[in-house]
C-alpha cells in the first residue's frame, strides 16, 4: 500500500490545503492529515476541533484519516508505515524552507519520500495565518476556507 502523511498544524484547515489532499488522492491507497500537536503554542482551534472539522471536510473519503500526533512527523510516519510525505508549496519562499526540512527527514529516515504540490493558481495566496488574521479583524473568510470551517469559525468568538 502506498500510504502517504500530510502533516500540519491547519490553524485552521484551508481551501488550499483541501485542495492538495484531493490533488493527491489519486496517488496514493491511504493519506493521513496528521495535525502537528505543539503543547506550548496557543492556537485559534483546539486540537480537538481541527480533528472534528477537518474529518467532516473529508466525511465520504474513506482513504482519508486525520489524526494529530506529538513530535518527529518521521516518527509518525513509521508508526501508521508512510513512505511518503506530502507538502504544499506557494512559492519559491516555501520551497527553500520545504527543502531544507525533507533534506533532513531523508538524512533521519532515507524510506520517507516527500512529495511537493504547487498550489493551484487562485488559492497560492491562502495561508491559515491570513484566514485567522481576516476572521480575528471579523472579515469574510467564505472563499479561503471549506464550508464546515467557516460554519464553525463563524460560530466561535474571535480572540
Amino acid at each position: 500500500m502506498k500510504i502517504a502523511v500530510f502533516p500540519g498544524s491547519f490553524d485552521p484547515f484551508t481551501l488550499a490545503h483541501q485542495d492538495l489532499v484531493e490533488r493527491a488522492l489519486p496517488l496514493f491507497d491511504k493519506i493521513y492529515i496528521a495535525i502537528g500537536v505543539n503543547s506550548a503554542k496557543q492556537g485559534l482551534l483546539t486540537v480537538g476541533d481541527k480533528l472534528a472539522t477537518i474529518q467532516a471536510v473529508f466525511k465520504d473519503k474513506p482513504t482519508i484519516e486525520v489524526v494529530s500526533f506529538e513530535g518527529l512527523t518521521i516518527n509518525f510516519c513509521n508508526t501508521v508505515g508512510a513512505n511518503f510525505l506530502i507538502r504544499g508549496l506557494r512559492n519559491t519562499a516555501d520551497f527553500e524552507f520545504e527543502n531544507s526540512i525533507a533534506q533532513n527527514n531523508l538524512i533521519l529516515a532515507p524510506h520517507i519520500e516527500t512529495y511537493f504540490l504547487m498550489s493551484r493558481s487562485g488559492l497560492a495566496h491562502i495561508s491559515s495565518t491570513i484566514v485567522r488574521d481576516v476572521w480575528k479583524n471579523k472579515g469574510s473568510i467564505v472563499n479561503m476556507v471549506p464550508a464546515v470551517i467557516n460554519d464553525f469559525l463563524r460560530n466561535k468568538d474571535p480572540l
